[in-house]
């Protein structure tokens, strides 16, 4: 064994005890303040992301969908530990060479200060230090009451570290069961809440019962919509303090609080949205009922000079287009019929008709008009996903009935041109029949259902293409979706039972 390896094996034990107590630090600040901004992973995932590669980032996208952003949360989350890790390291070693009180104030100390330094939290701070605190207490602790006992140092070493490890995995296990695993921001499977005005309860109960009854298919109102943003924890924006700016190009700047917004004139809008990183039959499309203040109303009383405007939201994102496709759009608080939740956007969120999910900016704070073009978030990493979106039919549900009958099911979308028919082929595109379509919603930027339903034996290949509502079949020629949206017919192999 070389004479390195020697030097280092003593210390083993108190980088262990150290990366233990990292661990407590971050369920200690999870267990004070949830995944929230203050939690101290927050800073670290935001320097995992901004530094990723483009490249990098494409493929997380378009290959691992909201897996990629778990794969970054867990770096940010490993980084994290050995980060508090180094900050303990000094009061474990201080703990481990006789000197407890030292350790323990130094444990505590130290994380707290770098806590407090990434997140400006005092609760959080508290929490990490605790966390650290009682790694070190217990490893301490542990080291005192064997010492008397005729043991080798390595089994004392070995005890030290479990205790760590033990402590800091309670502390964790305690954040999750009092925390949970998200941050509880997202809304349960449909309902129509009793306390929600007649128009938002005649709406959705509308759209329960133009849903199609088929098996595993969602209905025409998500009941699990999906969530994408460029962030791992979600802005924990106070509507208490939030404003609105309505700033740049116009003839008279303007800012609202909430209370502004809320007193405006309120519309109730069916709107689907569909990220331009979704796979051709990918699950990123999804509708729901929206509640807010038309943003023309705004746009007409600012008087703007220029064309293009920038969207900008609490979390540093923000997305520029024209002017023009953001004046029929909808400024939203509310969605199904509930207070807009946090991981949708609130206080407040954008709703371009007919757009790319991208530049429905969330937990919005400022409107700035331009005369100039500029690039948006996206547009600096190679996507172009500012326009309107692609026709597409989602082939989402595949239903055997019994004596050789198949059923087969979806969602189909074109934007503000609507669905006009979806055209179904069981023979690998020889033949083509029309499906059945939910009756629409109103709205003009809405999906419909659709099923067919039809008899066949063997091994088939089953495609699907839809017709919007100016006539014009959906593009056939498949392509993935950097930089502007997936494009092709949806097709899958279809298998007896």
């Amino acid at each position: 064994m070389s004479p390195t390896l020697d030097r280092a094996r003593p210390l083993l034990p108190s980088v262990g005890v150290a990366l233990a107590a990292g661990l407590a630090a971050v369920g200690g600040s999870y267990l004070a303040v949830g995944r929230r901004p203050a939690f101290v992973v927050t800073p670290v995932d935001r320097v995992v992301l901004a530094v990723s590669p483009d490249a990098l980032v494409a493929f997380a996208i378009t290959e691992l969908g909201s897996l990629g952003h778990q794969l970054a949360l867990v770096t940010a989350l490993a980084l994290t530990c050995v980060l508090f890790g180094l900050a303990a390291l000094p009061g474990v070693l201080a703990s481990q060479g006789g000197r407890p009180a030292v350790g323990v104030v130094t444990g505590v100390v130290l994380p707290g200060a770098v806590a407090f330094g990434l997140t400006g939290s005092s609760v959080s701070s508290v929490g990490t230090a605790a966390g650290t605190g009682l790694v070190v207490l217990v490893t301490a602790g542990t080291a005192g009451l064997g010492a008397g006992e005729d043991a080798s140092p390595r089994s004392f070493g070995r005890r030290r570290v479990l205790g760590a490890v033990g402590s800091a995995i309670g502390v964790s296990a305690l954040g999750l069961f009092v925390r949970g695993s998200g941050d509880g921001s997202s809304q349960p499977g449909l309902d129509v809440p009793e306390d929600a005005r007649p128009e938002v309860r005649q709406l959705l109960t509308q759209a329960k019962n133009r849903s199609l009854a088929v098996d595993g298919l969602e209905p025409l109102v998500s009941t699990d919509f999906y969530e994408v943003d460029i962030n791992n924890i979600d802005p924990d924006v106070d509507r208490e303090t939030w404003t609105l700016s309505l700033t740049g190009a116009v003839e008279e700047e303007a800012e609202y609080d909430f209370a502004d917004i809320e007193a405006m004139d309120r519309g109730d809008r069916f709107v689907t949205l569909r990220c331009v990183g979704d796979q051709l039959n990918g699950r990123q499309m999804d509708t729901a009922l929206w509640s807010g203040v038309p943003v023309a109303a705004l746009l007409e009383a600012a008087n703007p000079d220029g064309d293009r405007v920038v969207l900008h939201g609490a979390d540093g994102y923000y997305n520029e287009f024209p002017l023009e496709a953001l004046r029929p759009g909808l400024l939203a608080y509310r969605m199904n019929g509930r207070p807009l939740p946090r991981a949708h956007g609130a206080p407040l969120r954008a709703l371009v008709p007919g757009h790319w999910g991208e530049i429905n900016v969330k937990w919005l704070t400022e409107i700035e008009v331009r005369d100039e073009d500029t690039r948006g978030y996206w547009e600096y990493r190679g996507w172009h996903g500012t326009g309107p979106v692609h026709t597409v039919a989602k082939l989402w549900q595949v239903n055997h009935l019994g004596s050789g009958r198949i059923e087969v099911a979806g969602h189909a979308y074109a934007g503000t041109r609507a669905i006009e028919t979806v055209e179904v082929s069981t023979d690998g595109g020889d033949t083509w029949t029309e499906a059945e379509l939910s009756d629409p919603l109103p709205g003009e930027d809405v999906w419909r259902q659709w099923r067919h339903e039809y008899g066949a034996a063997g091994t088939h290949e089953v495609i699907v293409r839809a017709r919007d509502g100016n006539g014009t079949l959906q593009f056939p020629d498949e392509d993935g979706p950097k930089p502007d949206g997936a494009t092709g017919w949806v097709s899958q192999t279809v298998r007896p039972r």
